[in-house]
């Protein structure tokens, strides 16, 4: 389907905003309703930015819909505002992933002057993925998830700020900041092991933690999975925990060839994710003469 058409609409419907908005600033156009105009542009550049999108023009839709969100705030009106500046970071997101992050930073200020910190932690989230997956900067992405999780704490959003929280934890173990995954790992761990309904979590979070607690020590992890099965007595159960010990012990024997059995066999019941596989592969690594393959 054709959208030149569109193009060319939102293209005029953008000179004729502009124009309401230099009359509402003359002097008789102050006298005569100059809000009255203001309000009608808004509506211009927000139809404008619609048309844009349609042509998936998303500079364009983008750079309208800040237009719209940038008179809103003129006039008072922060929620619409908000929405609006969400709005041009959603079409900046398909073309410019930074502008994309300045626009909802604009919205977060506002929400958080209106007291709206739930929306606000929903919007670090996005920003946060797009340094994630578009601009890959992921010290910059560990920093709005935990923002976002302060703010979900605040608002007792606890399940939202631990899946927050636990992004974290990951993300700082792959940047081998491995006390902070360890002490996010323990707290969500304990947070969750006398949930009925989350309990089963818990395991997770104790045999991650254990990991990163062995591939700085190995004698700390000894004493971490001791902890947590006196915390949390299901974790020895686990089939975590019994792979946990397998691999203390292939590590103090230097047996690289136990170790590597025990993941595969672990590997063939619950398949490994990137994240265990990078773990595991740093761990073993400390094994002498390991030539660094799991497999």
């Amino acid at each position: 389907m054709d959208n030149s058409g569109k193009e060319k609409e939102a293209v005029q419907l953008m000179a004729e905003a502009d124009k309401k908005v230099k009359s509402s600033g003359s002097f008789l156009g102050g006298m005569f309703g100059g809000n009255h105009k203001l309000e009608e542009a808004c509506k211009m550049y927000a139809r404008a930015a619609n048309m844009f999108k349609m042509a998936k023009n998303w500079t364009a839709a983008g750079n309208a819909f800040c237009q719209a969100a940038r008179l809103h705030l003129q006039l008072q009106n922060k929620h619409d505002s908000a929405t609006s500046f969400v709005d041009a970071g959603n079409a900046f997101k398909k073309a410019d992933p930074q502008e994309a992050i300045n626009c909802l930073n604009a919205a977060i200020d506002i929400y958080t002057d209106m007291g709206r910190f739930t929306i606000a932690a929903k919007h670090h989230i996005t920003i946060a993925e797009v340094y994630e997956s578009e601009l890959v900067d992921i010290e910059k992405a560990i920093a709005h998830y935990e923002q976002a999780a302060d703010y979900y704490k605040g608002e007792e959003s606890n399940s939202s700020a631990n899946k927050c929280l636990l992004k974290v934890a990951a993300y700082s173990a792959q940047l081998e900041q491995y006390q902070k995954a360890i002490e996010i790992y323990e707290q969500v761990g304990t947070n969750t092991m006398d949930n009925p309904l989350l309990k089963y979590s818990a395991k997770e979070y104790f045999f991650k933690a254990s990991l990163c607690h062995f591939i700085v020590d190995e004698l700390n992890a000894k004493l971490a999975v001791e902890k947590y099965e006196e915390m949390f007595p299901a974790f020895s159960d686990s089939r975590e925990c019994k792979l946990l010990k397998k691999l203390l012990e292939a590590h103090e024997e230097q047996n690289a060839e136990a170790f590597t059995e025990a993941v595969k066999e672990f590997d063939s019941i619950s398949r490994l994710d990137q994240w265990l596989t990078t773990m595991l592969l740093r761990i073993k690594k400390t094994i002498q003469g390991d030539e660094g393959d799991l497999k």
